[in-house]
């Protein structure tokens, strides 16, 4: 790729002595960096990379150990597979990272980026893992210093609010998806070993994870190891990063002692041991909560005050009953916030406690006002009138520390989440509270977060997330709502001329925390909503005076960003159009205020092909908005609009958000051209993070779901993300995960429910030696008689046996079809396939063509051998049956068969409907030609001692339809080999060994073909007869 691309070379030599001094004192040698782009992005290269000498200071200084190579390469590239990839002494990012020092918005998160990566070079490329197993040590210590960098440049505020950001994701994932473990164990091959095996796919290998998954795991990894830095202190911490590095940096110098290398691979078990050594410290019960399991907690936490005993009594509960939790037994900071100061006392979480009494040092409040002293050593007056007068008590918080992977639901009066929000300098706090305050949409709430907007000293993160919340409280208030609209008098007193409110001050965004309050205010405005559910004229007139104002021409910073969030806003003010007798919105007959809005954006997205803004935000943000107005019934509900920037060739921010809109039309329209559409980019775009993207925003918001009807589910879609997961996307895992996340989403485990049913089959019952129907075959008014029978909740598999007697069953139930028209109710639970269980052996004597079973019970070493060919206590009971039950049509199946297949499929000889007398069939199960395969399921109906038996045969190589046309000679053989069965079956022991010999040496030859994978929509037996012809 880099020979391929016209390449820059710029080397680093700003302020030459001094940068260069600078690393040889930090680095301790020369270090050469070197930086790569494409042409004429040279000058966004050197702003974007003039910071990095600091970046690599910092880590060295924690670290006290110099940079582990001699050079560092960055290289920047077009089209790259992720913005972030790092290698031995080089890092590849995406172009799209680079800007200039007029952006604002951007460049926090190329630095985090550039720090991201550099991390990444010491635990990570210098330092590997010993096995997968270990690859949580390497994500959580280079997460984890990456952390720390984070820390020391954008502060602790910054840093507390990218935990609790973090620490939200992974726990919302591991509740919705059942958990992610770090440090999978696979011995034994008991499910014991892994506890928490994923529902649809493998955590054993890399490459069969899911994309989202891997990005939560390693969130989950540093947040782990910030767990261990608190357990056993930070210097202790960094002293086992240096050791790590000095033994692996000793190792590297020895070229010619080869057993030293392994210094180099970093294991589980060795990290804990250098814990251990260093600090003195036993965290293993840490590391069996947190790495060896998965799961998060659930606090629920409640307190009543003793008036009495002027005691807390505090109330935890926990939930470790629901998906994706755990049980937590140790120690839990709880703070309290009285009235003389703020105390910590320290719960021991133990097996059955629930309540906690907690002493409080504050007597209930005094009559004389005084200064309260808050955590940080502040002393702030407060006004008690809204407090209870007989409780010391102002805010309790349940681990302020985020020292335990929780989700914490505390229960608080109203007044004291907003004493939180006002006078607690944590942002975590302040952020908590903002979230419960979304429950009390009350007039004193109100004031609360008008407060916090007007603080200028408040962290800028927390007043943006107070106008949101300001914006919901006052649409459930909106029928007591006093004065003009929420926020837009503190906008216009901010912001805004003095002398002509309604005109905005020229741009001035040297100040970015006001820089990013002035564009989130806007979009927070544009949702209030009046009585009838509607923007306020107001609110929408003042927006598009925002926009015809804006002047930036005296401002060194660019002003895109802002605009951008400007047409945001437009798009959330737009409600859902009424309709008056059913009539058809046309552009010719819009609402006056859709239209100003349309003109707007029809503006912005005609200069932007003038004049293109900084990463086309503002059409990214115009093709939304086009969206939510077809979404809303405003403009006709077209996506060839969307198609079209969704092509190769633009910038790729503008063709995620187009592919963003299909996506979202196929749902809302349920289009089938269009999900074919999205799939075809799939398979053929020449951008591989594009197709990633498809497969995930149609994850996320699917056209349809496992538990819904929809005209989209059909075969051939089923067929068609079969073929991409097991052949199309084989040479990218992300995006064959992606395909399996998204098929998972779509049809489940199960079989897809619009596949048609299997054909004849049988379930063995190994314990009692018989056979038994198909549970999924038999009518659902029959099948629950027959519970006691056929158990419905053991998974058996869906078999059909390719038999000439099955096309006398089949003549023999079509006489009765016409009393079960409506079809047979299918199992959802039925999974797609089961392999063979250990201890079970399927043979094949390849004179006769039989198949026959051979078992190991585990209650005894004695093997059973069941022969398929002989007449067994299971004929009596099927035909038994099969007299008795009128079995329906298979739904829906003739149609998806060619005419000639289905001709080669109809019963070769006739029997059963004329009343003439048939021959009482023999159950004999042959071995398919190649193509085709034999599904056995065996299960238990009755007894918990022993589990169920599944095996299945799959075949090497699948073959057409048509293939099966000149099977009717299988019958011709059948009735022969029905009058020589009980000759042969003399013989049978006789040829046992050496057919079984020769059997396995075909079924390798036959291995060694290339594979086809067979579809789950042609799963049903091919050479069965259909029932509906």
């Amino acid at each position: 790729m880099l020979m391929r691309l016209r390449l820059v070379l710029w080397i680093l030599t700003q302020g030459m002595g001094s940068c260069a001094l600078r690393f040889r004192q930090s680095c301790g040698n020369t270090s050469m960096v070197t930086h790569f782009c494409l042409p004429q992005l040279l000058p966004l290269l050197k702003h974007t990379t003039s910071y990095l000498h600091e970046v690599f200071e910092f880590y060295e200084e924690i670290l006290t150990c110099r940079y582990p190579y001699s050079c560092f390469k960055t290289v920047f590239i077009d089209e790259a597979y992720v913005e972030v990839a790092a290698y031995a002494s080089m890092s590849i990012f995406s172009t799209n990272l680079l800007h200039s020092a007029m952006i604002i918005d951007e460049t926090p998160l190329t630095r985090r980026c550039l720090a991201q990566s550099l991390a990444q070079q010491f635990f990570g490329c210098f330092i590997s893992r010993m096995s997968w197993s270990d690859e949580w040590v390497l994500k959580g210590i280079s997460g984890y210093i990456y952390g720390l960098w984070m820390k020391k440049t954008f502060g602790v505020n910054e840093y507390r609010h990218w935990i609790k950001e973090e620490l939200d994701k992974i726990v919302a994932y591991e509740l919705k998806t059942g958990g992610v473990l770090l440090h999978p164990i696979f011995g034994g091959g008991k499910e014991k070993d892994n506890p928490a095996p994923h529902p649809h796919f493998s955590i054993k290998h890399p490459h069969t994870l899911s994309w989202e998954y891997y990005t939560m795991f390693q969130c989950k990894a540093h947040l782990v190891m910030r767990l261990i830095e608190n357990r056993i202190s930070m210097e202790f911490m960094l002293q086992v990063f240096n050791k790590l590095l000095s033994l692996a940096s000793t190792a590297s110098s020895q070229k010619f002692q080869s057993h030293m290398w392994s210094q180099m691979l970093v294991s589980t078990s060795g990290f804990l041991k250098s814990i251990s050594n260093v600090s003195g410290k036993d965290i293993q019960p840490l590391i069996k909560q947190w790495v060896d399991q998965s799961g998060v907690v659930k606090f629920y936490g409640s307190f009543a005050f003793n008036r009495k005993r002027n005691v807390l009594e505090l109330e935890i509960k926990q939930d470790y009953t629901s998906p994706g939790t755990q049980k937590y037994v140790g120690p839990l900071k709880v703070t309290v916030q009285e009235l003389d100061g703020s105390f910590n006392h320290t719960l021991q979480i133990e097996e059955n406690s629930l309540k906690h009494d907690i002493p409080c040092h504050s007597k209930s409040r005094r009559n004389k006002k005084k200064k309260i002293p808050l955590m940080n050593g502040e002393e702030v007056d407060m006004d008690l009138s809204a407090m209870d007068a007989d409780s010391p008590l102002l805010w309790i918080r349940i681990d302020p520390d985020m020292a335990v992977l929780r989700k914490v639901d505390s229960e608080q009066a109203d007044f004291m989440w907003q004493y939180q929000l006002r006078y607690e300098r944590d942002v975590v706090a302040q952020q908590e509270a903002i979230s419960a305050l979304e429950r009390f949409p009350t007039p004193a709430s109100r004031l609360a977060l008008t407060d916090v907007l007007e603080q200028e000293q408040c962290f800028y993160r927390v007043r943006m997330a107070a106008c949101f919340c300001l914006a919901k409280i006052a649409n459930s208030m909106v029928s007591t709502w006093t004065g003009p609209p929420a926020m837009k008098s503190l906008f216009t007193r901010m912001f805004c001329c003095k002398t002509c409110p309604n005109i905005v001050k020229t741009n001035n965004f040297m100040s970015f925390q006001s820089y990013f309050l002035q564009k989130t205010m806007p979009v927070a405005m544009a949702l209030l909503r009046d009585v009838h559910n509607l923007c306020p004229k107001e609110v929408l007139t003042f927006i598009l005076d925002l926009i015809k104002y804006n002047d930036n021409r005296k401002n060194k910073f660019s002003d895109n960003y802002y605009r951008a969030e400007m047409i945001d806003a437009l798009a959330n003010s737009v409600t859902p159009a009424v309709s008056v007798n059913n009539e058809v919105r046309t552009l010719d007959n819009l609402n006056p205020d859709v239209r100003l809005i349309l003109e707007e954006i029809t503006r912005f997205l005609n200069m932007e092909k003038l004049l293109p803004s900084y990463r086309h935000t503002i059409t990214v943000s115009c093709l939304r908005a086009i969206r939510v107005l077809q979404k809303n019934g405003h403009v006709p509900s077209d996506p060839s609009l969307f198609k079209s920037y969704a092509e190769y060739g633009h910038f790729v921010d503008i063709r995620i958000a187009a592919l963003e809109a299909v996506v979202d039309y196929t749902k809302v329209d349920r289009s089938y051209e269009e999900l074919q559409w999205l799939l075809t980019m799939v398979q053929n775009d020449p951008v591989p993070y594009v197709r990633h993207k498809i497969l995930n925003m149609l994850t996320k918001n699917p056209p349809f779901t496992k538990s819904m009807e929809s005209p989209l589910c059909n075969e051939a879609l089923v067929d068609q993300l079969w073929k991409l997961m097991n052949s199309g996307t084989s040479h990218d895992w992300r995006l064959r995960c992606g395909a399996v996340d998204l098929y998972f989403t779509l049809f489940g485990l199960s079989r897809p429910s619009c596949l048609p049913l299997p054909e004849l089959g049988l379930v063995l019952n190994l314990k009692e030696k018989k056979a038994v129907l198909n549970p999924t075959i038999i009518p659902e008014a029959i099948a629950g008689n027959q519970e006691a029978a056929v158990n419905p909740s053991s998974h058996t598999q869906l078999v059909g046996f390719q038999n000439p007697e099955d096309d006398h069953l089949a003549k023999e139930a079509s006489c009765n079809m016409s009393a079960h028209q409506q079809g047979v109710k299918r199992k959802a639970d039925t999974p797609l396939g089961s392999p063979l269980e250990p201890g079970q052996i399927l043979e094949k004597n390849e004179d006769s063509s039989k198949v026959k079973l051979k078992i190991r019970f585990s209650s005894s070493q004695d093997e059973e051998e069941i022969d398929m060919d002989t007449v067994h206590d299971s004929q009596a009971f099927i035909s038994h049956h099969l007299n008795m039950l009128e079995r329906p049509s298979t739904p829906g199946l003739s149609k998806y068969r060619p005419a000639n297949s289905r001709s080669a499929l109809i019963p070769q000889h006739s029997a059963g409907c004329d009343g003439t007398p048939t021959t009482k069939p023999q159950w004999n199960m042959e071995l398919p030609r190649k193509g085709t395969g034999i599904h056995v399921s065996v299960s238990h109906l009755e007894g918990k001692e022993q589990p169920p038996l599944e095996m299945s045969v799959h075949a090497a190589a699948a073959a057409p339809l048509s293939v099966f046309g000149k099977e009717p000679a299988s019958s011709k053989h059948s009735e022969h080999h029905h009058h020589h069965h009980h000759e042969h079956k003399k013989k049978k022991k006789k040829h046992k060994h050496k057919h079984k010999h020769k059997h396995r040496r075909d079924g390798r030859e036959r291995g060694r073909g290339p594979l086809a994978f067979p579809s789950p929509a042609g799963g049903r037996s091919a050479r069965s007869p259909s029932l509906s012809d």
